[in-house]
């Protein structure tokens, strides 16, 4: 149960860090979700690795927010950098 939250949470994630990046990400509705998702685990798991949280604590909503936008950043830079040579 506690991994379809994290997905609920993540895809809420993906569009307040969408809303906050500066600039226009041209991405759809779906991929701001994935990358909110892979956020939030990554968040989460990070934050366990580090000591921040326990296992089967949940990342904060801050901390899921900071790392779906880390996500979108580099999603933006591989995606520019893969455009620029086609």
């Amino acid at each position: 149960m506690q991994y379809v939250w994290m997905a609920i949470i993540g895809f809420i994630v993906g569009l307040v860090a969408r809303a906050l990046l500066p600039g226009d990400q041209k991405i759809g509705m779906i991929m701001t979700a994935v990358l909110g998702i892979a956020g939030s685990f990554i968040a989460n798991y990070g934050g366990q690795a580090l000591g921040w949280y326990k296992v089967g604590e949940g990342a904060g909503f801050i901390a899921s927010v900071v790392g779906a936008i880390v996500l979108l950043v580099v999603y933006g830079m591989v995606t520019k950098a893969s455009g620029a040579r086609s």
